[in-house]
């Protein structure tokens, strides 16, 4: 296939950038852009353009799910963290930007703390050189499949948003507890609360051929939990901190730096250990394993405002064991968990469907742009 460099391609408008301070920004109407998209909103702009944004420094180099260019259309400002491209005649916008979301930039960028792909190596990145029908082809192409792909996120998005309504209509607010509902701590209301483990690294027969998942905070991506990257063996479980979690369990992320963001809470579906950074609760007959997760998760910005940074970030956890969580009757509780179950058959489906546009995209993508 024939190639073209950018600066063959494209107008370098880098000069144009002009990145401002946050404490000299002016608030308004206009994005002000940085490396992975929208950093403010300020008052003023200094492009008005069809343009593609690259990744400077502090991109997403590397990523196969995060892309280091994107689209930007009309009055905008732009930092000095990303390139600013603009397609010469010849050149769709659209079809530049897949060209870079995800390319290839091992052995381009250098910085070992902070990559930086500068803008003399930029100007010498290769896109392929195709006429403009053939250009338009794969971009009407690509575009309805990211749009599916929209739609069913948007779908799941709602599915949540409806777990979230029928819980407000059967048990009001339960941070408030504005029903009056029967209350009690996370500590009365678990059998058994326990931390987890680490079999020794020294030891590297705790995990050839393991099978008990050993989960981390980088498995706690779902709901409900399967399986992990790393899993250990029983004589691994036997000679470590680690204990075996029954199935059915809530298990809570407290100690990682991604409590900034988010409180992970799922539910184990087949026998697991976890590891150090994790919390399992053990809930007594008073509360399904269900209903004490998603409470847990209609807690969590409250949760995660007392976490504390020590080596890493901590949910205090005698505050957490002290929290008041309502306590409705469990047939109510057995009512809406058997609601959220048939939202989550319809999330499934609408996953699949998801997950399956995905891979169509991917694999035009890679056919296109390799």
């Amino acid at each position: 296939m024939e190639m073209m460099s950018l600066e063959e391609c494209c107008e370098i408008l880098d000069s144009m950038r002009i990145p401002i301070t946050a404490s000299n920004r002016k608030e308004g109407i206009y994005p002000y852009y940085g490396a992975n998209g929208i950093q403010d909103h300020v008052a003023d702009y200094i492009f008005d353009d069809e343009l593609v944004l690259l990744a400077e420094d502090g991109g997403n180099f590397g990523s196969k799910t995060r892309p280091i260019a994107y689209r930007v259309s009309g009055k905008c400002w732009v930092n000095n963290h990303a390139h600013v491209l603009k397609p010469k005649e010849g050149l769709n916008v659209d079809f530049l930007c897949y060209s870079l979301m995800f390319y290839n930039t091992e052995g381009l960028v250098n910085g070992a703390t902070r990559q930086k792909l500068t803008q003399t190596t930029m100007r010498k990145m290769l896109i392929p050189n195709l006429s403009i029908e053939n250009q338009l082809y794969i971009v009407n192409q690509l575009n309805k499949l990211l749009k599916i792909i929209e739609l069913r996120k948007k779908e799941i998005q709602q599915l949540d948003n409806l777990t979230k309504a029928r819980f407000v209509e059967l048990f009001g607010d339960a941070i408030h507890n504005d029903k009056g509902w029967e209350n009690d701590t996370v500590e009365k209301l678990c059998k058994e609360i326990y931390g987890g483990g680490t079999p020794s690294k020294s030891h590297p027969e705790y995990y050839e051929d393991g099978d008990i998942p050993w989960v981390s905070s980088k498995d706690m991506k779902t709901d409900v939990l399967t399986d992990s990257q790393i899993k250990i063996n029983q004589l691994g479980v036997d000679n470590s901190t680690a204990r075996m979690v029954p199935i059915n369990s809530v298990i809570m992320v407290i100690r990682s730096g991604i409590l900034k963001h988010t409180l992970p809470v799922a539910i184990n579906a087949v026998p697991i250990t976890v590891n150090q950074d994790l919390k399992v609760f053990i809930p007594n007959e008073r509360v399904l394993t269900r209903f004490l997760a998603i409470q847990f998760k209609m807690h969590e910005k409250d949760i995660l405002s007392g976490v504390r940074a020590v080596t890493a970030d901590n949910i205090e956890f005698n505050s957490l064991k002290q929290r008041e969580l309502i306590v409705p009757p469990i047939e109510l509780q057995q009512e809406y968990v058997i609601f959220l179950e048939q939202i989550d058959k319809s999330k499934v489906a609408v996953q699949k469907a998801l997950d399956e546009t995905q891979i169509l995209f991917d694999s035009l993508m890679q056919k296109y742009f390799g």
